[in-house]
């Protein structure tokens, strides 16, 4: 007899049911806080099913609920060698395509916990259990540099807006990208009011500005339609354009870091084409996983969201256009990549 164990993962503890090859309740739903008490006990559970029945298996299976089901998953993986046990971490989406299609009308921990057991057996020709996941170190890291760039572009945004009235006319550089002078030039010269009375030549101690471009930002300065200045919007771009420059330096030893701790032969492979650099390749790697997941180039695309969906009912049709189905990140780091290899690769250029 196989048995089927379900664990809806909740912030501190985590229902569980256990179902048989017919979709019965071998044992009914029990929650279970996230503690060594706690895991002590489902092990305790494991081990009464395994001594009524000696050569039955178990399957058991958790949702990747971003992180809150590491402690549960890496349990259960630890007594894979003792126990027949096999393991897998599941993607919420199908779970719950699987509970809409049973017409539940309610949704709780506990038919959630049950829907994760009936998945594992409606779709076993589609689970790969006990594949290790070799990158979640490198998936946190990588986490934590898509937090500081949101907050850094946060910051970035409300100092456009503090620009717009405080010093309009040095955005006139920005409009595709901020270029390296930019801070450096606000951090001695946040306003237009204080880049007027400055002197060219302390302009040119800053890289990257040349003289041309020193009179004209001066000029334009002098004869700014600025509407805010004063010690308070000084400090207030000081202070963000220093957050910027922290948040930059902190974002790029973060890269280094994953670069530094991510040799493997996939990235050497996905670097080797023009246009995609190592943090991009690590990227897509941290997406893919398992390339043995995907059985064709078309599946592969699927999960990125990147193929066309065509819609005819009845009357009315739909032109075709890009799915975007599944998570927008890997979606943007292709753009990148695609931009990239239109400006240097000379194959993507000329398709």
């Amino acid at each position: 007899m196989n048995y089927y164990l379900g664990g809806d993962v909740s912030k501190g503890y985590a229902d569980f049911v256990i179902l048989d090859s017919s979709k019965s309740v071998v044992e009914e739903n029990f929650q279970l806080d996230d503690t060594f008490d706690g895991h002590r006990k489902l092990y305790e559970v494991l081990m009464e099913l395994l001594k009524k029945d000696s050569s039955a298996h178990i399957y058991s299976a958790v949702e990747s609920t971003g992180g809150y089901e590491n402690n549960w998953y890496n349990f259960l993986c630890k007594y894979k060698r003792e126990l027949p046990l096999s393991v897998v971490r599941l993607n919420p989406v199908g779970v719950h395509y699987n509970l809409k299609a049973g017409l539940n009308r309610n949704v709780t921990d506990k038919i959630s916990a049950r829907g994760i057991a009936e998945y594992l057996l409606s779709h076993s020709n589609k689970i790969r259990y006990d594949s290790q996941d070799n990158f979640t170190e490198l998936r946190k890291q990588k986490k934590f540099v898509d937090m500081l760039t949101k907050q850094k572009v946060q910051i970035e945004n409300q100092l456009e807006k503090i620009l717009y009235s405080a010093n309009p006319e040095i955005l006139v550089y920005c409009k595709k990208k901020k270029p390296a002078w930019l801070f450096q030039l606000l951090l001695k010269y946040p306003t237009a009011e204080k880049l007027s009375r400055a002197k060219a030549i302390n302009l040119q101690k800053i890289a990257y500005l040349k003289d041309v471009k020193i009179e004209n930002i001066i000029e334009k300065a002098k004869k700014s339609i600025a509407s805010d200045s004063g010690v308070i919007i000084d400090n207030l771009i000081i202070s963000m354009v220093n957050q910027i420059l922290h948040f930059e330096s902190e974002i790029q030893k973060q890269v280094k870091a994953m670069i530094a701790n991510c040799k493997l032969d996939e990235v050497n492979l996905l670097t080797s084409f023009i246009g995609i650099g190592d943090k991009s390749a690590i990227e897509l790697i941290l997406e893919i996983g398992f390339i043995e997941r995907f059985p064709s180039v078309k599946k592969l695309a699927s999960f990125f969201g990147l193929h066309p969906v065509f819609k005819q009912s009845g009357d009315g049709k739909s032109g075709m256009h890009m799915s975007k189905q599944g998570r927008r990140s890997p979606r943007a780091t292709l753009y990148m990549v695609a931009f990239s290899g239109i400006n240097h690769n000379p194959v993507i250029r000329q398709v």
